[in-house]
């Protein structure tokens, strides 16, 4: 049964009600002195909370989609190996298809396309599992050999790449935006910001491995390029994310503008987390570990042509003062825009506020050869 299943959360709630009533009705007769009633109150009580938890845990899972699996959950996901190969070679490996959740969706002329792949990099020999849309003009006719502008779309940590199709309904609120001309048709990449589903890499090359950079910064562009009709310069190319994504995007866009032309931060992080999730990202290289603080990057190494859009909130979100930091330290020819809700949080609920006029921001910023 599947972790984020309905059937499973409606089971163990029910079961949680269950051992509820036959708490009140037994501990009457557990009131007693003695070894086996002390052990039968334990038991109850052991029971009732262990349930209690799992019912909090698995609706917040439900809500938040932390984990996809019941391997995920263990930490022991593995990427799939199996699948055809797409256009561009091994380097992309086609897993599956569904339709995109609009009218029409299930016509990829009307509604696009959504794939499900593999990518293996080039250099950093990492295999990531991602989920590409294809807009509706990818497949029409007139277009078979139009090319059209990408921009890869990162999950916070930890986080599920379907956390990008639902409840943060990317893809939707690309084709609505694409049919509204507010932005062009656009390619999304949509994945974790990690190479390895169970560490925090934070678009950091590890030494040892794994090597995260070297895969967004270089391998990821090239790999759907070759498989997929987009464009290879960096003004057909964008980054973003929340959280930690969030992060990697703007990491990415300041120190690899030969590959990305933008990158957007939603409710982003300025350095990296080192934590039991993330482990030693830098093994004594100071040099990195300052370089992987943005707002030291931003003051001693030379910025380039990308663009950067970020968010925040006045009240409730934590990266306020840092973000106002990351604004004053953008010069030219760098540009740097901006989002700052009055009221958020960090959340599914304001980064879905905030998707549509980011989207919008990139349609301007990035273009089709």
């Amino acid at each position: 049964m599947s972790l984020t299943s309905s059937t499973l959360l409606t089971a163990v709630v029910l079961a949680t009600v269950l051992a509820f009533a036959a708490a009140v009705w037994l501990w009457p007769r557990l009131g007693r002195r003695g070894r086996r009633p002390v052990l039968g109150r334990v038991g109850l009580l052991l029971t009732l909370q262990v349930l209690l938890l799992a019912s909090i845990g698995l609706t917040a899972n439900r809500t938040f989609l932390l984990y996809g699996s019941w391997a995920d959950l263990a930490g022991t996901q593995r990427m799939p190996s199996t699948g055809h190969e797409a256009p561009g070679g091994s380097a992309v490996r086609l897993l599956g298809r569904q339709p995109t959740d609009v009218r029409g969706g299930g016509t990829p002329h009307v509604g696009g396309e959504i794939e499900k792949i593999t990518v293996r990099g080039e250099r950093s020999k990492a295999v990531v599992q991602a989920y590409v849309y294809l807009p509706p003009e990818y497949f029409q006719k007139g277009n078979e050999k139009r090319k059209f502008p990408a921009t890869v779309v990162l999950t916070g940590f930890p986080g599920m790449a379907e956390n990008l199709l639902k409840p943060l309904p990317y893809p939707k609120t690309a084709w609505t935006l694409a049919k509204q001309k507010k932005m062009p048709p656009m390619v999304l990449v949509m994945m974790q910001p990690s190479v390895v589903p169970t560490r925090n890499t934070q678009c950091i090359d590890v030494p040892g491995g794994p090597p995260s950079e070297t895969f967004f910064g270089t391998d990821l562009p090239k790999a759907i390029s070759g498989a997929y009709r987009v464009g290879t310069s960096p003004s057909n190319w964008a980054i973003m994310g929340d959280s930690t994504g969030g992060y990697c995007a703007l990491k990415l866009a300041l120190q690899h503008p030969e590959k990305y032309a933008a990158g957007v931060g939603l409710s982003a992080d300025y350095k990296p987390e080192l934590d039991k999730d993330s482990g030693d990202l830098f093994h004594g290289n100071t040099a990195e570990e300052k370089r992987s603080d943005l707002l030291w990057s931003l003051d001693n190494l030379p910025q380039g042509k990308s663009s950067f859009l970020v968010s925040t909130s006045q009240q409730g979100e934590g990266n306020y003062k840092p973000t106002q930091k990351f604004i004053e330290k953008v010069k030219a020819p760098a540009r740097v825009s901006s989002i700052t809700l009055d009221h958020g949080g960090h959340n599914f609920n304001t980064w879905k506020r905030e998707i549509p006029p980011a989207l919008q921001w990139l349609g301007g910023r990035i273009g089709a050869e």
